[in-house]
């Protein structure tokens, strides 16, 4: 695709999204959903097919996802966090949003 590195980060939010789970899928009535901080997901595809775990960061401009757990192996022999794709994980839950009202 042309320009996918030169899009903003507001249409590249858009385009980040992942497979919902079937509670959610029924409750929502979406097929997918965005991806943010703080949700639930399990991961489907690739070495760390199964886990379960919170996302800790959103890459927009790499368009990758990093999991709580899910980690990989640096030359050095460091654990660093390793970044998935979220076409291959499932968001499981999704994180509350918080409801303040001015004045209380």
């Amino acid at each position: 695709m042309k320009g996918v590195k030169n899009r903003k980060i507001n249409v590249m939010k858009r385009h980040m999204k992942a497979h919902l789970s079937k509670e959610l899928r029924e409750k929502m009535k979406k097929r997918s959903g965005r991806v943010k901080k703080g949700d639930k997901v399990k991961v489907l595809r690739g070495k760390h097919k199964g886990i379960e775990g919170k996302i800790a960061k959103v890459n927009y401009k790499s368009n990758k996802v990093y999991i709580e757990g899910v980690s990989k192996r640096s030359a050095r022999g460091r654990d660093m966090p390793a970044s998935i794709e979220p076409s291959n994980i499932m968001i499981i839950s999704l994180i509350e949003k918080k409801t303040e009202k001015k004045g209380e």
